[in-house]
């Protein structure tokens, strides 16, 4: 048996399960792992369309795609269709699979600005930015990632998606959550099947899912087309693997902790040969993904805290071993 697949426009992808966008975690060496794992489909870390339009200083770092990590989508977010239709051209250089539109970032600091979550409350002006985009994209397909709704007064979703269909969207994403909510409670997934039923594109299902069974209940009880993971995968590119194999028809063996310090140590072996910064600058970027791979275990918080303070690779690799000797310790591991 092997995995099925859904296309996004002319883009065909495994129908296992992909990374969703999350701004200051999805980077290209998070990416990069993920996809090492099993990731059907990656996205970048959201870029303003309006910043982008007045500065070309970062946009190569936050839009260059690398080979390892295709199929992969470019997320812009703004409220502005001529902003966004300029932005889209720009992006069009670096040669995205996809376009992706942030419609369900909940920050105040993109909230305020009328873009991300805001726009759940104006469906005209979404339509406007898809249509937008949609247009500057030409066979480039764009997607649009959307909350269940604004707030629990407000669960919009199905009436927002129809209008994205109609403006040209290739396929949505809807996080199963209001704005209001943030990441706090439970995704309701039952906005996610309603919004399947009622469009003809594709829909991806996002919210709560972190292992293959979670990942499962997402397919089967919504009927979704693909499946995004955002938290469940902190420390845990394992889970694409999990899934993968289940689809595959091949047995999955999950890693031991000898294996997960293993790639924690990989990972920051890439975010440090990726980043142009000092070992020292570009190892606090590091710590909390090596503290999210310490999860789960005995003593993990103290070496979570200890996490916050590395300061070099040598020091990970110290951290990790002695981790790794505490949990023998105890027969743990």
């Amino acid at each position: 048996m092997s995995a099925d697949t859904v296309k996004i426009g002319a883009v065909e992808l495994k129908k296992t399960a992909a990374l969703a966008p999350m701004a200051g975690v999805a980077d290209r060496a998070y990416r990069i792992m993920c996809k090492k794992f099993g990731a059907a489909y990656v996205v970048s870390e959201m870029v303003s369309a309006k910043g982008i339009c007045y500065s070309d200083r970062k946009t190569a770092g936050l839009c260059t795609i690398t080979p390892e990590e295709r199929p992969m989508a470019i997320q812009l977010f703004g409220s502005e269709p001529e902003f966004m239709a300029k932005a889209v051209d720009i992006v069009l250089r670096y040669e995205p699979d996809i376009i992706d539109i942030n419609m369900g970032c909940p920050v105040p600091k993109v909230v305020n600005t009328s873009a991300g979550s805001a726009l759940m409350k104006d469906v005209d002006l979404a339509a406007e930015i898809t249509s937008a985009a949609v247009k500057a994209a030409g066979e480039v397909p764009v997607t649009v990632k959307i909350r269940s709704g604004w707030n629990s007064e407000s669960i919009n979703a199905v009436m927002f998606a129809k209008a994205l269909e109609k403006a040209g969207a290739s396929a949505i994403a809807v996080h199963g959550r209001t704005r209001e909510q943030y990441y706090s409670g439970e995704a309701d997934i039952s906005v996610i099947k309603d919004v399947k039923e009622a469009v003809r594109i594709p829909v991806i299902g996002n919210g709560d899912v972190n292992d293959l069974r979670s990942c499962l209940d997402m397919y089967e009880k919504t009927g979704c087309d693909l499946v995004m993971i955002g938290r469940g995968s902190y420390g845990n590119p394992f889970v694409f693997r999990e899934i993968e194999a289940y689809f595959n028809g091949e047995e999955y063996v999950p890693p031991t902790l000898e294996e997960k310090m293993q790639v924690m140590l990989e990972h920051i072996r890439l975010i440090l040969s990726l980043s142009e910064k000092s070992e020292e600058l570009a190892m606090h970027e590091a710590r909390k993904h090596a503290a999210w791979y310490m999860n789960g275990y005995y003593g993990s918080a103290k070496f979570r805290g200890c996490c916050y303070q590395l300061s070099s690779y040598d020091e990970a690799v110290r951290l990790a071993e002695e981790f790794i000797r505490l949990q023998r310790s105890r027969n743990l591991c």
